[in-house]
This record gives C-alpha cells, structure tokens and sequence, in this order.
C-alpha cells in the first residue's frame, strides 16, 4: 500500500466566498472575512474568525 501524505486538519485553503456561502454568514462578515485575510485562507482561520449571529 502507498503511503499517502495527509495534511493537517484545517490547513487546506479555502475560498472566503465559498466559506461565507457554505457557512451561511452575512454580506457584513464576509467583508471582515476578506479585509482579514483576503480571497483565501486556511479552513482554521476562518473557522476561528468567523461570527455568526445567534438564531436564538
């Protein structure tokens, strides 16, 4: 069997628009999302900046 090199959870680059999409964010946070760091940024970034607002 080959040994596939795997890379780290959360370290694979993710568009912020696709990410602001998936994640159902605002218009408002996605803006933040892209000042932050631009067009594209690791899933751990994201996950880690990103706000939502409370449904409850």
């Amino acid at each position: 069997m080959d040994s596939v090199e795997k890379t780290p959870m959360g370290s694979e680059l993710w568009s912020v628009f696709d990410f602001a999409r998936r994640y159902r964010l605002t218009v408002r946070e996605q803006n933040r999302l892209l000042m932050l760091f631009g067009p594209v940024a690791s899933a751990a970034d994201l996950l880690s900046n990103a706000r939502r607002n409370q449904l409850i």
